[in-house]
């Protein structure tokens, strides 16, 4: 898709991954197949073109909503820029945000001096810039039926896999030893729903393997 469905649009602290504490400019767009159970933003798995409103209402939106707004890559970044946003970081996020064309979006915003990264399922082929930041959160068998692309395991700078249980890390190694998987990613276990389980798990996990934990911030201190 060349027109992008926008969400939601703010300005906030990374809780997750590598740029945890950095301060972020998020893009959430519109729609997402895959299905996950777990999901904490299910509001935007729909495309209803009955719910595509006016941008200044849904910038001004303060509860969750499947409410979205059309734009183009030219014009959002413009919007970006009149926004007096502070951050110098922009995380595009969804919904599942590789459902779209995101080449001349991310290049725009890099030639703005923007760093950009995108946070994909890995569902869906990668079209961005060259210098995009690939955080790859693995949805493996997930209700929608979508696997997991050679391509996307090729591009992931970060493979974040959300944890709950053994088998999620049996996953994440089967992932892990396809031959396209880039050898330089690094890897992150989050835990699922901060269950203390699940924490637990990703914990040991990280010790043993020498792997990264990654803890959703962003929920703990209370804030988007």
């Amino acid at each position: 898709m060349s027109v992008l469905k926008v969400n939601e649009m703010f300005e906030t602290i990374q809780g997750e991954g590598f740029f945890t504490g950095l301060p972020a400019i998020f893009i959430r767009l519109q729609g997402c197949p895959v299905g996950c159970p777990w999901c904490d933003t299910k509001h935007t798995w729909t495309l209803d073109p009955q719910m595509d409103i006016p941008a200044e209402q849904v910038l001004a939106k303060t509860t969750d909503s499947e409410a979205y707004f059309s734009t183009d890559a030219a014009s959002l970044v413009k919007r970006i820029l009149s926004m007096g946003y502070k951050a110098k970081h922009v995380v595009i996020t969804g919904g599942e945000p590789a459902m779209y064309d995101l080449t001349q979006l991310t290049g725009l915003l890099i030639e703005s001096g923007y760093s950009v990264q995108i946070e994909t399922s890995g569902t869906f082929e990668i079209q961005t810039h060259p210098d995009t930041w690939v955080t790859l959160s693995p949805k493996v068998d997930m209700k929608g039926g979508y696997q997991i692309l050679d391509q996307t395991l090729q591009l992931a700078n970060e493979i974040k896999h959300p944890v709950a249980m053994q088998k999620h890390i049996e996953e994440l190694d089967a992932l892990l030893a396809r031959p396209v998987t880039n050898p330089q990613a690094m890897v992150y276990l989050q835990p699922i729903s901060q269950q203390r389980r699940a924490t637990e798990l990703a914990v040991a996990t990280c010790i043993k393997r020498n792997w990264r934990l990654s803890l959703q911030t962003h929920k703990y201190i209370g804030i988007e």
